[in-house]
């Protein structure tokens, strides 16, 4: 049996689940300007508890789980913004999503060894009500956590989101000059372009190849008259995640000069989240060493690597000595000795450090 590439497998992986509990979804009980959900949660760990919104006061509800490093790197980023509003903003995080194996004690006790991280005030889910009042009331389960909800002083939801990008509405809520009609109608949007676009993996899918059949390309003239269908329906979903793995794929095995041009477009276009940049790689990574992949088309996936690192909300949970090594090999089979050598010295101190960590850490313990 051939082993096929983990990443591209996982991404496929996730955009087919993704789809799946989609589909399983009922419409959301709550939307951007309804009153917010009731708030139940299982108890306190830090802070002061709160029992209701009131109104008049605003608040900030972060979910969160102990295993969740995006979660944990958002934190010092919310507990300046605590800071900042704290006599007009009450900042609630929510530990939810737990395994039942995890004991509240250990819960406790990550809350305080974050300390000043954790600056503001801690509850445990109440597991019967908690995320299906807030996560999946608002139809938010599929994006994961961290996720964000902000409550106005007329105690509606205002703004659902991701941490990182908290405190460009925040100042906006709090001063009344948010507009939540217009936040509406880009959440609806949004949501139908990623329905949309994550139907469009199933339909796709049957044109990319068999994994279990070395040298099976598919049928990308078929993807690509597919493609062609769904975003003359919607020019909307041309760059979006899903339909860009496949477009990209089509192209790089029939025409790498139009592949070329379309993941130059498609890393710097965000459609209902960030830029396809795991589609580029995804691809690059799948057929190196398959197609004859032009040098272009390497240095793409070494500037689609570095455009993530530098857009990456927590750069520290994604630049990792294997993905400086992917750019370095990236750059070299482009011909690019210098960057290659420049990537190549970036994994070597990353790897360095990394033991440096290890060797502190295994005297700590002794």
């Amino acid at each position: 049996m051939v082993v096929k590439p983990k990443y591209r497998l996982l991404l496929l992986f996730c955009i087919i689940a993704i789809t799946a509990r989609a589909q399983q979804n009922q419409l959301p009980g709550f939307n951007l300007g309804d009153a917010a959900p009731p708030f139940r949660v299982g108890g306190w760990i830090k802070g002061t508890p709160v029992k209701r919104f009131e109104k008049g006061k605003f608040y900030v509800v972060e979910f969160w789980a102990t295993y969740c490093k995006p979660c944990i790197a958002a934190m010092p980023h919310l507990s300046a913004l605590a800071r900042e509003y704290k006599d007009r903003v009450t900042f609630l995080a929510i530990d939810v999503y737990e395994a039942r194996t995890t004991p509240a004690d250990r819960v406790k006790t990550f809350v305080e060894g974050m300390g000043d991280r954790m600056d503001f005030n801690v509850a445990q889910e109440d597991t019967s009500f908690t995320v299906n009042d807030w996560l999946r009331a608002t139809g938010e389960q599929d994006n994961g956590i961290p996720r964000t909800f902000v409550v106005d002083a007329q105690g509606r939801l205002a703004w659902i989101g991701h941490p990182k990008d908290l405190d460009k509405v925040l100042g906006k809520v709090v001063n009344n000059t948010w507009d939540i009609k217009e936040a509406v109608a880009k959440r609806d949007a949004d949501k139908y372009l990623a329905d949309m676009d994550h139907d469009a993996g199933y339909k796709l899918s049957k044109f990319d190849g068999g994994y279990d059949k070395p040298g099976d390309l598919g049928k990308p003239d078929s993807a690509l008259l597919a493609i062609n269908e769904i975003v003359k329906k919607e020019p909307k979903a041309k760059y979006a995640p899903v339909i860009a793995l496949f477009t990209f794929s089509a192209l790089l095995k029939t025409n790498p000069d139009e592949a070329y041009a379309y993941g130059k477009a498609a890393i710097v276009t965000p459609t209902y989240e960030e830029p396809a940049y795991d589609a580029i790689i995804a691809n690059i990574r799948q057929y190196s060493g398959k197609l004859n992949i032009p040098a272009k088309i390497y240095l793409l996936g070494a500037e689609t690597y570095q455009a993530k690192m530098d857009h990456f909300p927590y750069p520290e949970l994604y630049i990792t000595a294997e993905r400086y090594q992917t750019m370095a090999k990236w750059y070299s089979l482009a011909g690019d000795t210098l960057k290659a050598t420049e990537a190549r010295e970036k994994a070597n101190k990353l790897e360095a450090d990394e033991a440096i960590k290890k060797q502190l850490a295994a005297i700590v313990i002794k």
